[in-house]
């Protein structure tokens, strides 16, 4: 077995500086061509170790002396295509992971949503505190160490780093994660790596790099061992190349890929079994291309490698699919039985479940979606690859007969089509659509709750609440026609148009208006001596001084008060709805 380089993925919320940490490294490797550069890849660009030494700068002896792996594989794609349960062994295709937080903002929605993902997939990583070089007083330093710029930046700024540092780690702690500056941890297994830097100085990228590579040595020696042999990896984009048509490329985690090879992936129709015509690669630098093509014919690759495939038939490929090497024509249908199980295991599509309906650009994108979904409790009906189709939004308001509450679409980076939206619109479906799954989630939980809440109003205002009176003495106002009496709201509240009954069962009358010290109101709460008026009894008669009285509720007002206004019910007023209920249903059966 071969000790592989770890493939490195960089997930970041919006403008936190990604790319940029990436373009750095990339740019600096390039400058330094005596140490190895760094080779452009489909989808990724790996480092070797001896750039990654070289990098590193005044720590460069420390960076020969820990680091044993080849080198450093970074994917240079959307966080989702990086993170997917396709992968045989568990987690994802990135072994470890650097999460970008602007030292300035701090941590924003993506970034919770990334941190989510990383925890879902138990991914290792360590934290960037990008944008130093944004704090007030910073003075650039020509050298790649954050140790050595900080100490020649003066107090004030120092401090102003530190307070920005124990913000994020203050707010990390606050989600569960323990965090220390990087020369600060003092465990690594339980404490995670923040390093500040600059993509656009490069202070900080030393040591970003020096305990990345640490990290990787001490967790992931084990899962490095290449077993050689057919390759696995996965698809990360499915693309149409002038010239060659449908192409895949692709991360291959472990195992050798070579021309002529057979490969199995996943489609919506189920697993595909292809004959590899060609492999491709970006040119290295002065390498020549042939014609028009811009990438280099080469007849295999070793794990770790990002690779374009260029075969017939990759046209319902799926991104995010597996993408195994099949050895023999005997092991084919194997192969493919694995393919089908694990994209069953994320393609849900149950119509007797009634949840809400979701479509994604990718396989990695729904099994994230998919996660952050189950976290949050948010029953799942239907999980598809695409664009929303009339069909999703017919599907949705299906689920919405079961429970309004889920019958909704989300869409996750794709479009909706014109059918989709009339359809939708028609029955009333509402469909989310963003490219944060983080806000695609939020989103939806907000207007599940403003429906709740819209709900709970309408029934709290049309339906009686339980409530316990207490006739007064010496409060008989009017006698009749309407009796205008004093009560005492001993438990629940009152409103008028309320049916009023006695410990019996009977029902003497309806309320017409309620008076709180002289004044009409709508309501009467636990504590109020109000008067009331109610038509259809006597004073004295009807019901004398000290009686009980309690708000007919009949069996169907119970059960929407227990079902929808839970909430609004204290122990004791549900206490009370149940004898009240048992009052009313003894009545009955009389």
């Amino acid at each position: 077995m071969v000790l592989r380089s770890p493939i490195v993925c960089i997930l970041a919320h919006v403008d936190h500086g990604k790319t940029s940490i990436l373009d750095f490294i990339r740019g600096s490797a390039i400058a330094k061509k005596e140490a190895g550069g760094i080779t452009q890849m489909i989808g990724a660009y790996y480092l070797p170790k001896a750039s990654v030494v070289n990098v590193c700068g005044p720590l460069a002896a420390t960076a020969e002396k820990s680091l044993s792996v080849p080198g450093l594989l970074f994917i240079d794609t959307p966080g989702h295509a990086a993170f997917t349960s396709m992968r045989e062994r568990g987690g994802s295709i990135a072994d470890i992971a650097i999460l970008v937080i602007d030292i300035m903002q701090g941590i924003q929605p993506q970034t919770i949503e990334s941190l989510q993902i990383l925890k879902a997939n138990k991914t290792p990583f360590i934290i960037a505190l990008n944008k130093v070089d944004l704090v007030n007083g910073w003075k650039k330093q020509s050298t790649p160490s954050i140790e050595k710029s900080l100490e020649a930046q003066s107090e004030q700024v120092r401090n102003l780093v530190e307070e920005k540092l124990y913000t994020s780690i203050g707010k990390l702690s606050e989600m569960g994660y323990e965090a220390e500056r990087y020369d600060r941890v003092e465990n690594f297994t339980k404490q995670i790596t923040l390093v500040p830097c600059s993509a656009k100085t490069g202070e900080g990228i030393a040591e970003l790099l020096l305990y990345l590579s640490g990290l990787c040595q001490k967790f992931l020696s084990e899962d490095l061992l290449s077993q050689g042999g057919a390759a696995k990896g996965s698809i990360i984009e499915v693309k149409e190349e002038k010239g060659l048509g449908t192409t895949v490329d692709a991360i291959i985690y472990d195992g050798t890929i070579s021309k002529n090879d057979l490969i199995a992936f996943a489609t919506l129709e189920g697993p595909k079994v292809e004959k590899i015509r060609g492999l491709l690669r970006p040119p290295l630098p002065g390498e020549e291309t042939s014609g028009s093509l811009k990438y280099v014919y080469v007849d295999e690759m070793h794990a770790a490698a990002g690779i374009k495939i260029y075969a017939p038939g990759l046209e319902g490929a799926l991104a995010g699919s597996p993408l195994t090497v099949v050895p023999s024509k005997e092991l084919e249908a194997e192969i493919e039985d694995e393919i089908r199980a694990q994209v069953s295991k994320i393609l849900i599509d149950d119509a007797s479940t009634a949840g809400v309906i979701v479509k994604t650009d990718t396989l990695g994108s729904a099994e994230a979606l998919s996660r952050l979904l189950k976290n949050a409790k948010i029953p799942v009906r239907q999980i598809g690859i695409g664009p929303v189709a009339k069909i999703d939004a017919i599907s949705a308001h299906g689920s919405s007969m079961q429970d309004k509450y889920v019958g909704a679409v989300l869409a996750f980076n794709v479009l909706v089509s014109p059918d989709a939206a009339e359809e939708a619109k028609k029955d009333g479906v509402p469909i989310f659509s963003s490219k944060v799954i983080y806000s695609l989630v939020e989103n939806y939980e907000k207007w599940r709750d403003e429906q709740k809440r819209i709900d709970t109003s309408d029934i709290m205002a049309s339906t009686p609440f339980p409530a316990k009176l207490l006739v007064l003495p010496n409060c008989f106002f009017r006698l009749c026609k309407p009796a205008i009496f004093g009560v005492e709201i001993k438990m629940g509240r009152i409103k008028p148009k309320t049916s009023i009954m006695n410990e019996k069962g009977e029902i003497f009358g309806q309320i017409k208006g309620i008076q709180l010290d002289g004044k009409a109101v709508e309501e009467a709460k636990a504590g109020d001596k109000v008067a009331i008026s109610v038509d259809g009894c006597y004073c004295g008669k009807t019901f004398r001084e000290g009686d009980m009285m309690y708000p007919f509720i009949n069996r169907n007002q119970s059960k929407l008060l227990l079902e929808k206004c839970s909430a609004e019910l204290s122990d004791d007023e549900k206490e009370l709805l149940d004898k009240i209920s048992k009052i009313v249903f003894s009545k009955m059966i009389e």
